[in-house]
């Protein structure tokens, strides 16, 4: 009997010292490693104008000068700095982004074309029923096809007729996107109506697209880093 109640006591001391030590030890925190977001530590990004496979220097005044001479486009090409492996997926590919736009829309409001109407069960003025003759015309403006296809944005993309601006999606509409790649690339539209006009092209490049920890900076919250840059293109 008496055994058995130093076994308990001996337990129950065993138990609470357990306890004690819990509560006394000293508290383990883990320590963030603050990694740069890229690898050469600050994030950059240059790009350069081509056409014609040549790349475009600036003038003195840091505009390009694009001498139009049938070639309906001219490229804007960039490089941007790579992410350190912590910024990108089990694959390395990296969560970076970068946002073509522009200030120049192609809009057409006085052009028409006449096109003949022919009628279903119509007439044919060959035995083979392989000519079939026009019952009249119609003429189609840029007011009508205006209403099909709204104006195009020189970088290459549309702002649907019926557009909310309101909703959380519309700043995805607006620009288009090379995602996931160091050599972001977009083709510009150019044509002899451009000759003399001056094109605004503005570019944002996005790092840590995915989010994650932002480990890189401990003042810094937000886990995207963000930079924009212009580009004033003059056709001639």
């Amino acid at each position: 009997m008496l055994n058995k109640m130093k076994k308990s006591i001996k337990t129950i001391l065993l138990f609470l010292g357990l306890i004690l030590s819990l509560i006394f030890a000293p508290s383990c925190t883990k320590q963030s490693i603050h990694q740069d977001l890229c690898i050469t530590g600050d994030c950059e990004t240059q790009f350069i104008v081509v056409y014609r496979n040549q790349e475009i220097f600036p003038n003195v005044n840091g505009e390009y000068e694009i001498e139009w001479d049938g070639l309906n486009y001219f490229q804007v090409k960039g490089q941007t700095s790579e992410l350190n492996p912590e910024y990108c997926n089990a694959d390395g590919i990296p969560f970076i982004e970068t946002r073509f736009d522009s200030d120049y829309w192609v809009v057409f409001n006085n052009i028409y074309f006449t096109t003949p109407m022919y009628s279903f069960l119509g007439w044919f003025n060959d035995n083979g029923l392989n000519n079939p003759i026009p019952i009249g015309q119609y003429t189609y403006t840029m007011n009508d096809l205006i209403d099909l296809h709204p104006p195009l944005n020189v970088v290459g993309y549309q702002i649907p007729k019926h557009f909310c601006t309101d909703c959380p999606y519309a700043p995805t509409i607006v620009g288009t996107y090379s995602k996931y790649n160091y050599h972001p690339t977009q083709n510009i539209l150019l044509d002899d109506e451009m000759v003399g006009d001056e094109i605004n092209i503005f570019i944002e490049t996005v790092f840590n697209t995915e989010g994650g920890p932002a480990i890189y900076d401990p003042n810094n919250d937000d886990p995207n880093l963000v930079i924009k840059k212009e580009i004033k293109v003059i056709v001639i």
